[in-house]
């Protein structure tokens, strides 16, 4: 989420944790269903690991068992002939290199349709240009319809200007906490307009046609993330966890509904991504209901307001611990896997960073099948890398081994930064269609070895093969030479 959180969504949080309180705090006397006390209580009532059990493993289309490990790719400052110009084949090639196989690409709705109904062929060129060095690096590319508050209209990028609607309220820009812009009365009606109104239902579900249509058949192409951190509007009397809940429920669920049959129409194969508003972030469960496809990823986003406020991570704040069993929640009802879309805070020299990587692995690893962190640039900010392509401080712990495709069934895969050992057991495969299962190893030299009812058919720097026989238990055992 990027954000700047000083004013509004610091007010806000307080709301936050007043409605919706965590496990370990008191709730408040509200039954009603959908309430956050009805939420907490159904956390208090399962065992984390009893939803982790239930939540599916994502899969590529011959049934293996897939880890998506990366990093968002940007270019938010070019528009027009320049958009995308910030993104480099240096970007995939570096990212394969330190053993990533992910990138979730930004793209922007005012870029691809500047005037309603005339989409930009050359927009489409460098969309395409990018998913060709993806391709040659052997990654994945999500495809993320991105909006930072709203679009254009409002000084960001995401929605087109021409399909923003305000009734005539109110914006005050505020540059120096931007995320709050969010509140403020124009922006919450543009997002209920396009929500509602149908022309506006229509245009968008159009958009994204154009984008399947185009890379339906793209080989690096992997799925579509329908909108990037999705709000809305507060109505009188709602506190923000209860507003965020209606929105999820009565507005992003049919949009995600309909944007997915858009999709469709064109695609029958990429994964749809459904990400809930941000304030699950603050551990509150979310009100999205079911969106009928059978390839559905639910992408929530993992930031904290105090870290991306510039605050230390807190272990004894359990904030980790709060977000997994809230963000567990959907997945589990729904059988539908977990990929985090955007994560990682700003300053990662802080005295306890190095323990946040450490617990946000751990945990992600547990419930996930995969991440992309924010954001993967050569600089500082937010930034993976600096100038010379070397990690920034505590963004090395990012890059661990990790099998991107299991040719089975997946029994424990863990690994343990303090001795660099990755193990990976699993039941091979019994189907027909590839037997290999995939090993992402990072830069350094790792020895692969196999329990003997497997075999290491081949390793190259960064990656390694495996084979076994079908129904075969296999246990793989990944260290540092």
């Amino acid at each position: 989420m990027r954000r700047a959180i000083v004013t509004a969504l610091t007010a806000v949080l307080a709301s936050v944790l007043a409605a919706a309180p965590l496990p370990a705090t008191e709730a408040r006397a509200d039954d009603a269903p959908g309430s956050p006390k009805r939420a907490t209580d159904a956390m208090d009532a399962t065992d984390p690991m009893d939803a982790h059990r239930s939540i599916p493993a994502l899969t590529d289309e011959h049934g293996r068992t897939l880890t998506l490990r990366g990093w968002n790719v940007e270019d938010k400052g070019n528009r027009g002939d320049a958009a995308l110009s910030a993104i480099e084949e240096k970007h995939f090639r570096d990212m394969r290199a330190k053993g990533f196989n992910f990138a979730r690409l930004l793209v922007f709705w005012d870029d691809l349709e500047p005037k309603k109904g005339q989409y930009s062929r050359a927009y489409l060129r460098k969309i395409e240009r990018v998913l060709d060095w993806a391709e040659r690096y052997g990654m994945r590319v999500l495809i993320d319809a991105h909006q930072d508050v709203f679009g254009p209209a409002f000084g960001h990028r995401g929605i087109p200007e021409w399909a923003t609607r305000t009734d005539g309220l109110a914006f005050e820009p505020n540059p120096d906490d931007w995320f709050s812009e969010y509140f403020q009365p124009a922006v919450q009606r543009a997002f209920t307009h396009l929500y509602e109104d149908e022309d506006l239902q229509h245009a968008q579900a159009r958009m994204w046609r154009v984008l399947a249509e185009r890379f339906d058949s793209h080989p690096a192409l992997f799925g579509y993330d329908l909108i990037n951190e999705p709000m809305g509007e507060i109505r009188p009397g709602e506190d923000l966890p209860t507003a965020a809940r209606r929105i999820e429920r009565e507005q992003l669920t049919p949009m995600y509904n309909r944007l997915a049959e858009a999709v469709r129409s064109a695609d029958d194969d990429g994964w749809i991504f459904v990400e809930p508003t941000p304030i699950v972030g603050e551990g509150v469960p979310t009100g999205l209901g079911r969106v009928n496809d059978e390839k559905v990823v639910y992408a929530p986003h993992f930031y904290n307001t105090a870290m991306e406020s510039g605050a230390d991570y807190d272990p004894s704040a359990g904030w980790v611990e709060a977000y997994e069993r809230a963000v567990t929640q959907y997945p589990a009802e729904y059988g539908v896997p977990v990929v985090v879309g955007e994560w990682g805070p700003l300053n990662n020299s802080l005295p306890n960073m190095n323990r946040f990587y450490r617990d946000a692995m751990a945990s992600l690893s547990r419930y996930s099948s995969g991440w992309a962190g924010y954001v993967w640039c050569y600089g500082g900010g937010y930034c993976a890398v600096d100038g010379s392509g070397a990690f920034r401080t505590n963004k090395d712990l990012t890059a661990e081994p990790y099998a991107e495709a299991v040719a089975g069934t997946v029994e424990s895969a863990s690994y343990d930064p303090a001795s660099g050992v990755y193990r990976l057991s699993y039941e091979a495969t019994r189907r027909p269609g590839p037997r290999l299962t995939e090993l992402s190893l990072p830069s350094a030299d790792w020895r692969v070895e196999t329990d003997g009812r497997a075999t290491v058919v081949r390793q190259v720097p960064g990656r390694a093969w495996v084979s076994a026989a079908p129904g075969a238990r296999v246990g793989v055992v990944v260290e540092r030479r």
